[in-house]
């Protein structure tokens, strides 16, 4: 069964990463930085070696994401946000292919226990089944 396991953010949370904190965002210092980079990647590592990674990506800053639609005629039209300071958004994600909801819940809890400086936010990972409407029970 496919899984889409999605990790949230906020651009304070970038902005954080960064050096530059902002109310319930602390500052990550370079060690802060590295054990979430030494966590992520054996998460990673495990997962390509047991053969359940079929993709996973840590995304850009939301400040860089932008909204596409489309006028009249079908032209694109690009615009910045909405992404205000409170709206979380997905900073990254894992496509998994897992035997059943409970190992995918397995390492959606590892993810999560990735470890953050003193005070920061750390988001729950969300679990989504991929494709087969009705057809992954949980």
């Amino acid at each position: 069964m496919k899984f889409m396991l999605m990790v949230l953010g906020k651009q304070a949370d970038y902005d954080a990463m960064g050096g530059a904190p902002s109310e319930g965002s602390p500052a990550w210092t370079e060690q802060d930085l590295k054990a979430m980079f030494e966590h992520m990647g054996s998460l990673n590592n495990d997962l390509a070696e047991s053969g359940e990674l079929v993709d996973g990506q840590g995304l850009a800053e939301p400040k860089q994401a932008r909204l596409v639609t489309a006028a009249g005629d079908g032209t694109p039209v690009v615009t910045d946000g909405p992404y205000g300071e409170s709206k979380e958004v997905l900073a990254g994600y894992w496509i998994i292919d897992v035997q059943d909801f409970a190992r995918a819940a397995e390492i959606a809890a590892r993810a999560y226990q990735c470890p953050l400086p003193k005070g920061a936010p750390n988001y729950p990972v969300v679990v989504h089944p991929v494709g087969e409407a009705g057809g992954n029970e949980m």
